[in-house]
């Protein structure tokens, strides 16, 4: 087993494609949100070593979430996977702690390459 991974994406088809391409690559997917309130309690009780994180969630959205969780854990890793790339966004999303940031749709490999380094770090 490489770690374990919470998937944080309010699209049930995006936390289907990234479940299958993290067990596909040995990856234990822990849990799946589908806001960024359930992501927070999700890593409070899993603890994973990854959190996927999109940003356009409903009831808290992704960066009020990667705030959150960096707040309960500074040594959170997040990635955030949206669909939302303007550098404003990027700049915010890496200012509240996100180690990567990807736009979708993104390469699977440059997934698992951060999936790797971060894991590993």
């Amino acid at each position: 087993m490489r770690g374990t991974v919470v998937i944080a994406d309010d699209a049930a088809f995006m936390r289907a494609f990234l479940r299958d391409l993290l067990q596909s690559n040995g990856y234990e997917v822990v849990a799946e949100a589908a806001n960024g309130l359930e992501a927070v309690q999700l890593y409070k009780v899993h603890r994973p070593d990854v959190v996927t994180m999109d940003l356009t969630m409903p009831i808290m959205d992704g960066l009020a979430a990667l705030r959150e969780i960096r707040s309960i854990d500074p040594a959170a890793k997040v990635v955030v996977c949206s669909a939302m790339g303007n550098q404003h966004l990027v700049v915010e999303a890496i200012q509240a702690g996100a180690r990567d940031y990807m736009v979708k749709p993104f390469q699977r490999e440059r997934l698992l390459e951060s999936m790797r380094l971060l894991i590993h770090a």
